[in-house]
């Protein structure tokens, strides 16, 4: 839920659903695939519990069109008006970045990564998150971890009062900053503060730089012949002319 917080908001824009958290996010993220077109990407979302959005694929097409269906649940309130939406008001950091392992663990390329992006604090999973950084180092896997958001008792994000009519509210937010670091330290990755639209776009830039890996491929230039119809057409006007001049000759004086 708090992926409706509205501080990425670009400045001069108003507030909207457009400049929420996970709207910036969603298009900065798809702004980076398209920059990585050799790669196998993957997306996994994660509240109370993590999901695999979509599996490693080079189909980045695809992989757009379920990023593009990421979406916050919305709160359900009981007769009370208390929200009772509890798992989307957690965080299974550790189960998130397990279920990024588990889908890069037998993937073929060599160099792999995770980018973790977390506003929140890690309050529940089976998997604790110093657990799961371990095992990625493990495997091998660096990662680089982005926080996202500021400290403060005024952040403003969207949410819906008791009668589903969409409001700016405002709160205090925070999220675990040492946390993050220290998975980031333990694989070998870079953790990454950002409190605004172009910090974070800094950040994938940043990564999109760090991450590059040489490979040797075979490759085949498919060669088209396009001088058929031309020779066809010049044999055509020969054999007209030919014509002609025979015709010609048989005239009678």
């Amino acid at each position: 839920g708090s992926m409706d917080a509205l501080d990425l908001t670009p400045k001069g824009e108003r507030f909207s659903k457009e400049t929420t958290r996970l709207a910036v996010v969603k298009k900065l993220f798809a702004e980076f695939v398209s920059h990585r077109r050799d790669d196998l990407i993957g997306l996994v979302t994660f509240g109370g519990y993590a999901a695999t959005v979509s599996p490693l694929t080079a189909d980045h097409e695809a992989l757009l069109n379920a990023l593009s269906g990421v979406q916050i649940p919305a709160i359900a309130f009981d007769a009370q008006g208390r929200e009772i939406s509890e798992d989307e008001q957690l965080t299974a950091i550790g189960d998130g970045l397990a279920t990024a392992l588990a889908r890069l663990k037998d993937a073929k390329p060599t160099s792999k990564i995770v980018i973790l992006l977390s506003d929140g604090v890690s309050n529940t999973g089976a998997v604790e998150p110093d657990a799961a950084a371990a095992a990625a180092a493990k495997l091998g896997v660096k990662v680089y971890a982005i926080g996202v958001g500021t400290r403060s008792r005024r952040t403003p994000f969207l949410s819906r009062d008791f009668f589903g009519r969409s409001v700016v509210r405002y709160a205090d937010m925070n999220f675990d900053e040492s946390q993050l670091k220290s998975i980031a330290k333990t694989t070998g990755g870079t953790y990454f503060q950002v409190n605004d639209r172009d910090s974070l776009a800094k950040a994938l830039e940043e990564i999109d730089q760090l991450e590059t890996t040489r490979i040797d491929a075979d490759a085949w230039d498919r060669w088209d012949e396009h001088f058929t119809p031309l020779l066809l057409g010049g044999a055509l006007l020969a054999l007209v002319a030919v014509s002609l001049s025979m015709a010609a000759s048989r005239r009678p004086a």
